[in-house]
């Protein structure tokens, strides 16, 4: 998808990003971005925390809340074990 907009740079280079752009991309006030120029153009692009990717993200794969369980589980023990043996 295309989505092209013309907006103003304000005060203190303070670029207003459009509603409608804002909405597309699903960011907010607060959300972080990653500004990258290339040549002459800017991107900004939406920075996705596990919490946005969860639960807008891409879905890789199903899992059962047993695997889940059996995963976290076998983590923790891993950590724990790691923390131990530099004690």
């Amino acid at each position: 998808m295309v989505l092209s907009v013309k907006t103003k740079i304000g005060k203190r280079r303070v670029l207003v990003i459009p509603k409608k752009v804002a909405e597309t991309l699903k960011i907010e006030e607060g959300s972080m971005v990653e500004i990258t120029v290339k040549d002459d153009s800017l991107v900004v692009k939406p920075i996705r925390d596990a919490v946005w990717l969860s639960l807008y993200g891409k879905k890789f794969k199903h899992i059962t809340f047993d695997e889940l369980e059996s995963e976290s589980i076998e983590q923790q023990e891993r950590y724990s074990k790691e923390t131990q043996s530099t004690d």
